[in-house]
């Protein structure tokens, strides 16, 4: 299979489609029972598993929090391939956390760190036009060494941003066709982040489970820029391998190739019929 194409973030050459974290995490958005079922699943083994079929196809970056899970796996990734494997993550809490995590991040070779949706969209004062204290916490890191991000759910936060001309390198933002997790209407949110100017890095496009893989990619793929990134939870390294397949069909224009699943309702539709 051919590799993924890049975008670039503050310098950085990203991988098109990143990897999620959620499900390594046990966060499911769906029920209690999955994710304690996500949780014993994903050791550290099977995370790396995912991690390495994900960057034979190219993938270069993983995005999450700031988990000692995903630090080593990620060493154990990089340690395989003998190539690198971006660290972008999301600190959050409040000031005094927001700092540490930042300090945090740095420590651990994060290259894209972006304080996360909790951190940022509480802050936003759209009346004002700006972030509250949201400048010095950028700052710190770029005094670190890393590319600044927001995370957020809020589209808006993407206007202010740019025009408030924050040091503002890229942005998340929930994108799928059912609107999960997306605050205003899917057309609504593919209008704002067409018209950002830099990298957005679409997360939720399955939608936590609820959307297959091609009209999920499809979607998100025809309504963002060729410069941002769409970040993807993948399952085990077949489901990677499968949706990565589709992710690359897509952005080459060629008509993404499914492997339909059966069961015995689906009979009749096939060559088989009694």
């Amino acid at each position: 299979m051919t590799r993924l194409p890049t975008t670039k973030i503050g310098g950085v050459e990203i991988s098109r489609v990143t990897c999620g974290s959620n499900q390594f995490l046990g966060y499911s958005h769906f029920s209690g029972a999955r994710d304690r079922w996500l949780k014993s699943y994903f050791t550290a083994e099977r995370i790396v598993e995912v991690m390495l079929k994900c960057a034979e196809s190219g993938v270069n970056a993983i995005v999450s929090g700031p988990e000692q899970k995903i630090h080593e796996a990620l060493e154990l990734v990089r340690k395989s391939t003998g190539g690198d494997f971006h660290w972008i993550c999301t600190p959050g809490g409040g000031m005094g956390e927001i700092y540490d995590g930042i300090k945090w991040c740095a420590e651990r070779g994060v290259r894209i760190c972006m304080p996360h949706t909790s951190f940022t969209d509480p802050r936003l004062n759209i009346h004002a036009n700006r972030i509250e204290e949201i400048e010095p916490v950028l700052a710190s890191i770029r005094e670190h060494g890393m590319v600044p991000g927001l995370s957020t759910h809020r589209p808006e936060v993407l206007n202010v941003a740019q025009s408030a001309g924050y040091d503002v390198e890229t942005c998340i933002l929930p994108l799928n066709v059912i609107g999960f997790l997306c605050a205003v209407e899917t057309d609504w949110m593919a209008r704002v982040i067409q018209g950002y100017a830099k990298p957005v890095i679409c997360i939720k496009p399955f939608a936590a489970g609820r959307v297959m893989p091609r009209p999920g990619l499809d979607f998100v793929f025809r309504n963002n820029k060729p410069i941002d990134t769409v970040c993807c939870g993948f399952l085990s390294p077949d489901e990677a391998d499968e949706d990565l397949r589709i992710a690359l069909e897509i952005l080459e224009g060629e008509a993404a190739g499914v492997e339909l699943t059966y069961s015995r309702s689906k009979k009749a539709l096939t060559s088989e019929r009694d």
